[in-house]
């Protein structure tokens, strides 16, 4: 099965062609485990197969390192875009794609030939509870104090859903954090029933945050595209700072714009390809 490594800022997943290459579904789970394995697979935060879609150009089914599926990926979705570019699937610089039953809309930025930069209308941000979802008796989730019983502190959450849930928490540091030990315990949070995202967020100013995340079914990565778009949802809520925000994860930088007049969140970064390969 020939498949490509690709990264959105460090973010990285093994990239399958699904109108060349097949797996049975009975055993995508497995195969996505053995493949993300740093040490004796291929190595990755995951898996994604590039399929035909009846609602859009393409479509996007996503695997967390751990096999479970996820309804979307930020980091992931850009590097579709390249993918279907860059190796001629499609000579559109803008297309659709189908991810978890939903549709986004991607804008490509071509540099020599290739795709360089994509920008994903992420749709509008969820944040009634029950759609997120978490258990919460408010109309939405802005800065709730929820009890870590297991750190025995209490941690105030602003969730959000790009499709997938995501829980974010401010505070003064992020860069010393022990995610290691942190993060499953909000990932699994009987808050949670489907389990969450986690970004730990530092404000730099009114234009730029710095956020670490802990990913659902993954652990931490160098990046995540839904979990920025949540993280500025959350800055902007909580009136942090400004609708256009450039978060600094440690794999690189992206840009989030949430336009609140037409409800859009606009996602702006790179996608690179490292190599390609057979296995």
């Amino acid at each position: 099965m020939k498949f490509t490594k690709m990264h959105g800022c460090g973010n990285d997943y093994v990239y399958i062609n699904g109108f060349q290459e097949k797996i049975e579904d009975c055993n995508k789970a497995e195969w996505v485990r053995r493949v993300s394995d740093r040490h004796f697979g291929i190595g990755s935060d995951g898996a994604i197969f590039i399929n035909p879609s009846f609602k859009a150009d393409f479509e996007m089914e996503m695997y967390n390192a751990d096999g479970s599926r996820s309804e979307m990926c930020g980091n992931g979705i850009r590097c579709v875009g390249k993918y279907v570019y860059d190796y001629g699937l499609t000579t559109k610089e803008e297309i659709t794609v189908e991810s978890g039953g939903r549709i986004k809309y991607l804008k490509l930025f071509i540099e020599e030939g290739k795709v360089a930069e994509v920008q994903v209308n992420m749709g509008a941000p969820i944040l009634e509870p029950s759609q997120i979802p978490v258990v919460s008796n408010n109309e939405r989730m802005i800065k709730e104090p929820v009890y870590i019983p297991e750190l025995d502190q209490t941690y105030e959450l602003t969730c959000v859903s790009m499709g997938n849930p995501h829980a974010v928490v401010f505070m003064d540091k992020v860069s010393e954090l022990e995610l290691e030990k942190i993060g499953p315990y909000f990932e699994n949070h009987k808050i949670f029933p489907n389990r969450t995202n986690t970004e730990f967020v530092k404000i730099l100013d009114r234009k730029n945050v710095e956020m670490r995340v802990w990913e659902r079914g993954t652990g931490e990565t160098l990046a995540c595209g839904t979990g920025c778009c949540a993280t500025v949802v959350a800055c902007i809520l909580n009136g942090l700072t400004e609708d256009e925000v450039t978060v600094h994860v440690l794999g690189g930088k992206i840009k989030i714009f949430w336009d609140r007049r037409e409800n859009l969140v606009m996602m702006t970064g790179p996608a690179c390809t490292v190599f390609d390969g057979e296995i």
